[in-house]
């Protein structure tokens, strides 16, 4: 999870701390830590572990997040820690089916046994 010293240079970021006007947000690092968590097991937010709290409201705060641009001015914050790269997830390191890469081959459908010389199929009978 994150050190403390990560968390001191994400904590001005976060949405919903106490000096923000408004409704303030619960727990902003165990939230961040949930989204890392999601982040780092490729889960669905429906796996994510309870202790975290009820995953639809944590998704719904994420969108919120990401749509409001709070997780680029994190990431920006802490690009220098080395320790933070296992959150970046890019095509480079997703490994593709090959076809995936646009190669040829591929299925190919081969007949079982010869087809009939002639005639409609039997079902057609």
């Amino acid at each position: 999870m994150l050190r403390d010293d990560q968390w001191a240079k994400m904590e001005p970021y976060c949405l919903g701390k106490r000096s923000d006007p408004g409704r303030s947000g619960g727990d902003n690092r165990l939230f961040v830590e949930a989204v890392l968590w999601k982040a780092r097991t490729g889960s669905q937010w429906r796996d994510l572990p309870q202790e975290f709290g009820e995953w639809n409201t944590i998704y719904k705060r994420f969108n919120y997040w990401a749509k409001r641009g709070v997780f680029e001015r994190m990431f920006e914050a802490v690009s220098d820690e080395p320790d933070m790269e296992y959150a970046m997830i890019d095509a480079t390191i997703v490994p593709v089916h090959r076809h995936g890469h646009g190669a040829k081959g591929g299925l190919e459908i081969r007949p079982s046994a010869p087809r009939r010389a002639a005639g409609p199929p039997r079902s057609w009978h």
